[in-house]
């Protein structure tokens, strides 16, 4: 039995399948619009009618060390974490796809777990953790955590691609004397390139977003979500945030849609 999909629903029933699509869209990018909008208010206020629209809070950005600093910190533990998840990420995947052992399916489990546990449960367990072995709280920590985090993130991606690579490329290149590390290398990674960069931008947007892990990791270097939390009791301060919030969701878009860009390449 075949089910037709109209434009006005499924089948014979008249559901507004528009109205709900654009209600959809107007919950996800009115309140981006809305914060927008009060970056470039002068008022200093959230609230209606706003004041004369400026740049005055952009060019006050760079005037804040501390909210400079961090916003370098979360750039430092992105780019670290992403770095790290990719490597761990990429050699899960091709263990899980070209090897068999006992155990296999509990790796899966282990490495998706992230994705599953709250963010929340899993730092208080991080802090927990890193406090009985006596290691002070740090980027470094913070760094771990979501090292682990996106781990998930990395593996799902690189073993989408790297399901669709020929093995017989693989065997040839070793029936021609090659090891099975230097086939990786010259044959394997060139083919899945393109979800390595994807997968270690999904991976930065992630760590370079996450606020809950960081909030109990980051000790006296908080990142710029924990600081932005840590400024929303001080009104006269909306402005500048508000500001950096909007410059950091820019940047986090653009990686997105770059990500999502790449790993359509050579898919």
């Amino acid at each position: 039995m075949s089910v037709r999909i109209g434009p006005a629903g499924i089948g014979g029933s008249r559901v507004p399948l528009g109205t709900y699509y654009a209600a959809l869209l107007l919950l996800l990018y009115l309140p981006l619009a809305v914060l927008l909008l009060f970056s470039l208010s002068s008022g200093g206020g959230l609230a209606f009618p706003i004041g004369p629209l400026s740049f005055d809070s952009y060019a006050s950005v760079l005037q804040s060390d501390a909210l400079l600093a961090s916003a370098r910190n979360s750039l430092e533990v992105a780019v670290g974490s992403s770095a790290a998840a990719t490597v761990l990420g990429t050699m899960v995947a091709i263990l899980l796809l070209r090897y068999r052992f006992p155990g296999q399916r509990l790796l899966v489990a282990l490495a998706v777990l992230p994705l599953i546990v709250p963010f929340v449960v899993l730092g208080v367990a991080l802090l927990i953790l890193f406090r009985a072995l006596g290691l002070p709280l740090s980027l470094w920590t913070v760094g771990t955590a979501h090292t682990v985090v996106a781990i998930p993130f990395v593996l799902l991606i690189v073993a989408a691609r790297l399901n669709g690579v020929d093995r017989n490329l693989e065997d040839a290149a070793m029936d021609l004397g090659a090891s099975y590390p230097v086939t990786l290398a010259r044959v394997v990674m060139p083919m899945i390139a393109p979800a390595l960069v994807s997968a270690w931008l999904t991976a930065f947007t992630v760590s370079f977003d996450e606020f809950a892990l960081a909030l109990f990791l980051a000790g006296p270097n908080p990142t710029f979500p924990v600081y932005l939390y840590s400024q929303l009791r001080f009104s006269s301060r909306f402005p500048v945030l508000i500001a950096m919030a909007v410059l950091l969701m820019v940047l986090t878009l653009v990686l997105v849609l770059v990500a999502e860009r790449v790993r359509r390449l050579r898919a």
